[in-house]
């Protein structure tokens, strides 16, 4: 287990401040922010490169906060990757294990075994200036896995990729993880990383804003940033009304004027509130449901998606709904066609 306590440190004009994460071995933990938030620093606080001016780094019960940078068993890859030119991919595989008292047979079975894992056994002999950007990330996760570390950190390892190149190393990186390797993993792509990931975790400004299984985090995001930047779009800033039925609804203005019915209230007068687009059912009629909350409204953007169709429908406010591509078509939802949107005062969460 990596136990991160209470670490702070401050960078000129920037501060890291109380970060603590607990990571189980095995775990593949997603560290998620906007550029400049601090997920870097973060990285190199793990790896030694960054001493920190408070809290603990354990990592299996041993204290490794002051260890040196060569001594602690973390694996650093960083996005430029940082080859080196002169050597061919054997030797920049080989070159960790050269400080180790390991004999050369011993090193050709790693490099050997390695390669043929990381798929790149064909490129052993080439240099790093005649690699694409997808060879070149497998020769740098190569390298940087012959020292046997017991965590692996990646710092925007996708990046630079094109599709195809990010589809094959993301099923690359699943299955270093799936060996046992302990891996944490920093982006700004919230799909890269609830397609990888066992743990996220938000960083804002160099703070910790949530962390926690990928279902908690993006369905049950504690603030109107999380939810921004889980892919939640239908958030509204609501005022809250006192109840004028005998409904234990709780009422809410949007900015747009639209009633919004909940089932909790926030204890304030204002609150950021979200509705999840696969909660929302949209029809072509009014329907007839136990749903509190309707509303007409005319689609106007659509955009398909690689698991559905995004409407984007106008009901005063702007609402975002998935839905199959098949039931798009069917039902010839395309711009300007009129509609009904409708979703239960339990699917609304406050923020």
């Amino acid at each position: 287990m990596l136990e991160i306590k209470d670490i702070s440190v401050k960078l000129g004009n920037f501060s890291l401040s109380h970060i603590s994460l607990e990571i189980e071995s095995g775990d593949y933990l997603t560290v998620l922010g906007l550029s400049g938030a601090g997920k870097t620093v973060l990285l190199e606080i793990i790896a030694g490169l960054v001493r920190p001016s408070k809290g603990e780094i354990i990592l299996n019960g041993i204290n490794i906060t002051k260890m040196s940078i060569q001594k602690r068993p973390v694996g650093l890859v960083y996005q430029d990757m940082a080859l080196f030119p002169h050597m061919n991919v054997f030797k920049n595989i080989a070159y960790p294990l050269k400080s180790f008292d390991i004999a050369k047979k011993e090193i050709n079975r790693r490099v050997e075994m390695l390669a043929e894992q990381t798929r790149i056994k064909h490129l052993l002999n080439r240099h790093p200036a005649t690699l694409s950007g997808g060879e070149a990330q497998r020769v740098a996760l190569a390298r940087t896995l012959a020292s046997e570390p017991i965590v692996l950190l990646l710092d925007e390892p996708l990046a630079s990729l094109d599709i195809k190149l990010r589809q094959e190393l993301r099923e690359l990186l699943k299955e270093i993880n799936n060996t046992g390797k302990t891996i944490i993993h920093v982006t700004h792509d919230h799909m890269e990383a609830a397609t990888l990931s066992k743990k996220i975790a938000i960083i804002e400004d160099g703070k910790l804003l949530q962390w926690g299984k990928p279902d908690d985090v993006f369905r049950k995001p504690v603030s109107e940033f999380v939810a921004r930047f889980s892919g939640i779009k239908n958030i509204f800033h609501c005022t809250f009304l006192n109840s004028t039925n005998n409904t234990d609804l709780i009422p809410a203005k949007t900015p747009a004027g639209n009633t919004i019915n909940l089932i909790e209230h926030p204890g304030k007068e204002k609150a950021y509130v979200m509705i999840p687009g696969e909660d929302i059912i949209l029809s072509q009629n009014q329907l007839t449901t136990s749903a509190t909350n309707q509303y007409s409204g005319q689609i106007k953007e659509r955009y398909s998606l690689n698991h559905g169709v995004e409407l984007i429908i106008d009901t005063g406010e702007l609402f975002s709904v998935i839905i199959s591509r098949k039931s798009a078509e069917n039902l010839a939802f395309t711009p300007g066609k009129k509609v009904w949107i409708s979703f239960k005062a339990s699917a609304v969460k406050i923020l």
